[in-house]
């Protein structure tokens, strides 16, 4: 299969720049150099879009309320108790000949499927109600969110699905630690307070390294790359989508 040519508003040089990626994939090879600035261009649109949603304008300017806080860490807490389920469901998905890519997202899962722990921690540390945790709720972006993956985790070898990775571990390693310092700066609150963004933050950037060691793998053929790309694009649109649905259920 031939990789499409690729076109965007920003140069090579500014689209690497600003990809959680960067220039890391350059040197690896035609796919995934060619992937590498596939998903650039895809940040920079899901960039976009998430800059547009209230939610996320009112942590970047430093006035987000106690009140709208809780509401993100409601609505992100039932998204992400499905992570480890659709990252089991896509290791399950992996035949015999994908076993390191099975062992991969495995060890993925179970880093990852009490991370909804935190954000409960969270909630309860700036004065919510334990009942409220109990809704159980996904909100109609969360809800189309994790119908889309769940899909996507289900198809036989499902490599293309690390383009999910890409998106939500890059919003970890490009944006959560900036989030908690913000919402510490505004709330006048501690860490221990935003411990979901902060350790991810951290994390995050670690994850990558792994996502990287996969992209650059013969398991990322030329028709995998092209389905990297187009799930990273339909999960950047519907994590984008959940934030500014919050608490419209």
């Amino acid at each position: 299969m031939q990789l499409p040519s690729l076109t965007s508003d920003l140069s090579l040089d500014a689209l690497l720049a600003q990809s959680p990626l960067q220039a890391r994939l350059e040197d690896a090879g035609e796919i995934p150099q060619w992937l590498g600035r596939a998903l650039a261009d895809v940040w920079y649109g899901f960039h976009q879009q998430l800059c547009n949603t209230p939610i996320v304008q009112a942590i970047e300017s430093t006035q987000i309320t106690v009140e709208e806080y809780q509401a993100y860490l409601l609505n992100m807490r039932e998204q992400v108790s499905q992570g480890g389920r659709w990252i089991s469901q896509a290791a399950a998905s992996m035949e015999n000949s994908h076993v390191l890519l099975r062992s991969a997202l495995i060890r993925h899962a179970a880093e990852e499927h009490q991370d909804f722990l935190m954000l409960e921690k969270d909630f309860l540390r700036t004065g919510g109600d334990e009942q409220r945790l109990n809704n159980g709720l996904l909100n109609i972006g969360s809800q189309a969110l994790s119908a889309f993956i769940f899909h996507e985790a289900s198809k036989p070898n499902p490599v293309g699905i690390f383009g999910a990775t890409f998106i939500i571990e890059g919003l970890g390693s490009h944006k959560a630690a900036g989030w908690s310092s913000a919402i510490q700066a505004s709330l006048d609150i501690g860490k221990e307070a935003t411990s979901f963004l902060y350790y991810h933050g951290v994390a995050d950037e670690d994850h990558y390294e792994n996502l990287i060691k996969i992209l650059t793998s013969p398991f990322m053929t030329a028709e995998a790359a092209i389905e990297t790309r187009r799930i990273a694009k339909v999960v950047g649109r519907l994590y984008a989508l959940q934030l500014a649905e919050i608490n419209n259920y």
